[in-house]
């Protein structure tokens, strides 16, 4: 009787220590860990576009800003369903870089928010040359270390 306790308590010890060899393996593989670690938090081959207006056109203002997303899911800001973000249109500014990358996008002439998920925004510009750009941000507007950039898209308003 005695032996077999003593094996059944071996037995435990051993459950034990995979346990607990297990817990920090298992906070590795979790998603929420991946923004925490932020070289993986966005899908690999993602990222986001503008559809409208094209490179080089000439528009009037106001135009149609129209957005398009390939390898990631759009949620609109505060809903933090993993492999999702909302787009944000940067406008005459270039992305952020360095720490900037971990604070929120801030919302002013030069970021506008599509925070509402949606794809499209009307844009009113002075007449000009003006770049445009989109960059993804996470629930909380972040968008982290490695960035989902667009392709700058230059236009003239008439």
């Amino acid at each position: 009787m005695k032996r077999h306790m003593f094996s059944s308590f071996r037995s435990l010890r051993f459950v034990g220590a995979i346990g607990l060899f297990s817990l920090p393996v298992a906070a590795l593989l979790n998603p929420a860990h991946a923004a925490e670690n932020d070289q993986s938090f966005w899908p690999s081959g993602a990222r986001p576009y503008i559809i409208s207006p094209a490179n080089g056109a000439v528009v009037s203002s106001p135009f149609t800003v129209v957005t398009g997303l390939k390898g990631l899911g759009i949620a609109p800001a505060g809903d933090d369903q993993p492999r999702t973000g909302h787009h944000h249109l940067l406008i005459d500014t270039p992305a952020p870089q360095g720490e900037a990358l971990e604070e929120s996008i801030p919302k002013d002439a030069h970021h506008v928010h599509l925070g509402g998920g949606q794809t499209q925004v009307d844009i009113k510009l002075p007449p000009g040359k003006h770049t445009l750009q989109l960059i993804m941000g996470d629930a909380g507007h972040v968008p982290h270390s490695h960035p989902l950039l667009s392709e700058p898209v230059t236009i003239t308003v008439k």
